[in-house]
């Protein structure tokens, strides 16, 4: 069954009057206009007016009549005392929904954009998206100076539904991906939670000015992500104040009620100017507090009354000042933990909670390391201007010991920063070789203290020197699983997880055993060796 037309519209006090008499049909009037396509038969116009404007709905709706027979026209009073006023104009169009019965098995509803005040249009708009109104848009446009005269113009039915417009779709695709990107900084991310927790910190930051709270090990990148998130919102015209950053582990006393809410001239001993302070100065910004878990009591009292209030005191002075700032706060430590030892207050952390996110250091994204292991040789190389590449086993042997159970990686991206930092700065004409890897790898392991002999050392003496550098870190790896193992064939599934999906027959016991004697070890010395240490 073919659905009969109707359209809701407001009469256009100024274009819908044009003309006298006869006259009035040789000019374009976005009403009549409407009921007069060819191709979009209006089977009902409802025509909203104020009550001062009666006679003019009544003539209007007559001249449809003649040019449009089939068209019913009901006009329908709404009083509306000033058209430029959102809250009245909304209010009046929502009262009107609300009790107009709409039957969508048996008509298909349009809402005329092109009459009434630009407000008019945008509540309109805003009432069809929320679906008080089952309705598309229809936008009227004037004939085209080549059109024959007297044409009615044209129509255009805009459709709510986004994803039907793909250059629209696939522009909102991309200009997400680009955030992300940004946010990222480019760098090729393989980890799927440090992924979503992009996508949500991405949500949030563009929709939200609530405090958000980064939680992760130093190194992990809490402040480069919240430099991103402030430029990201920068971008967008969300700000118009700075980027204020400050370590709560350098604040102590006086010094930090101080730098934090500013203080007036005489407050304490050596105070002989004024000062703004931090808060203050990042007023209309972002205000970035790294590792807050290091606050004093009395600077969480405050900091929680300014981000409650957006008002506080400044040291020593009895009059408030006001700041209007978007707090990120960073912390590497449990704030839960410290809430229940008394050492952080539980009103703060229930005001900063809101939005919390955790990020994972590098030991838990080893997915990342290799991209981020190109992503530092090229800024390096963009830093210093020279160019360098490993030879192709010493990248293998690096990114072995690298993803392996022996790097701990305490300084997560900042060591990894220092390690190819080094590597490049001792390479000889451009290439990173096995020896020198070698040679980072023994002073990674002697600052993460790992000078105690491996577990491969105790089981194969002076035999290891032997072995290849590639052998050998993969050798360590597998002994670190069967020691952690309950049996050889728990061991062996864990290590051969994929190539055992492709056969038909499996024995990873007998796989592992094969592996471990081409080095003269056997599982029994693998776990005798486990429980004597």
């Amino acid at each position: 069954m073919k659905k009969r037309k109707v359209v809701i519209g407001v009469l256009g006090t100024v274009m819908d009057k044009r003309g006298k008499r006869a006259n009035r049909f040789r000019k374009w009037r976005p009403t009549v206009g409407l009921c007069q396509q060819p191709d979009f038969p209006v089977d009902r116009l409802e025509l909203l007016h104020q009550p001062r404007d009666l006679g003019m709905a009544q003539q209007l709706a007559e001249d449809i009549v003649l040019v449009s027979p089939h068209t019913e026209v009901r006009p329908s009073t709404v009083t509306i005392e000033d058209p430029w006023d959102f809250e009245e104009v909304y209010a009046a169009f929502l009262d009107f929904a609300t009790q107009y019965t709409f039957d969508t098995d048996r008509e298909e509803y349009f809402v005329h954009i092109t009459t009434g005040t630009h407000v008019a249009q945008i509540c309109w708009f805003l009432l069809a998206e929320a679906r008080y109104l089952p309705a598309r848009l229809a936008q009227t446009s004037p004939p085209r100076k080549k059109d024959k005269p007297h044409t009615p113009g044209g129509v255009t039915i805009i459709d709510l539904d986004l994803s039907r417009y793909n250059a629209i779709a696939s522009r909102f695709a991309q200009e997400r991906e680009e955030t992300l990107n940004f946010l990222k900084s480019g760098i090729e991310t393989r980890n799927p939670r440090f992924n979503r927790t992009i996508e949500n910190i991405e949500r949030v930051a563009i929709r939200s000015r609530s405090p958000i709270l980064l939680n992760g090990p130093t190194g992990a990148g809490k402040s480069f992500l919240a430099r991103r998130i402030y430029e990201l919102k920068l971008a967008r015209h969300q700000f118009n104040g700075p980027l204020v950053e400050v370590n709560c582990a350098t604040l102590r006393g006086d010094t930090a009620m101080s730098t934090l809410f500013g203080h007036v001239k005489g407050a304490f001993t050596g105070a002989r100017e004024e000062r703004a302070g931090l808060l203050r100065s990042a007023n209309g910004g972002m205000l970035f507090l790294d590792e807050i878990g290091e606050l004093g009591a009395d600077e969480q009292a405050m900091l929680l009354k300014a981000i409650e209030e957006k008002r506080f005191y400044p040291f020593g002075s009895d009059q408030q000042v006001s700041s209007d700032f978007q707090l990120i706060a960073g912390t590497v430590r449990d704030l839960r933990q410290r809430v229940a030892q008394g050492q952080f207050r539980e009103d703060l952390y229930a005001r900063i909670n809101l939005w919390t996110f955790e990020l994972p250091g590098l030991r838990q994204r080893q997915e990342d390391i290799e991209p981020n292991l190109e992503y530092e040789m090229e800024r390096h190389a963009a830093l210093t201007g020279d160019s360098v590449r490993f030879n192709t086993e010493a990248r293998r042997a690096w990114l072995t010991f690298a993803t392996s159970p022996q790097a701990a990686w305490s300084g997560n991206f900042r060591e990894l920063s220092a390690s190819v930092t080094r590597m490049a700065t001792l390479a000889e004409n451009g290439r990173i070789t096995v020896s020198t890897v070698e040679d980072e790898i023994e002073r990674l392991r002697y600052s993460w203290n790992d000078r105690r002999p491996s577990a491969l050392d105790a089981l194969l003496g002076a035999e290891v020197e032997n072995l290849d550098l590639f052998d050998r870190l993969h050798l360590q790896n597998v002994i670190a699983v069967c020691q952690q193992a309950t049996t050889i064939s728990d061991a062996g599934r864990q290590l051969f997880n994929v190539s055992r999906l492709g056969k038909a027959t499996v024995n990873d016991a007998d796989r592992l055993r094969k592996y471990l004697a081409r080095f003269g070890l056997g599982w029994e010395m693998l776990k005798d060796q486990h429980s004597s240490s």
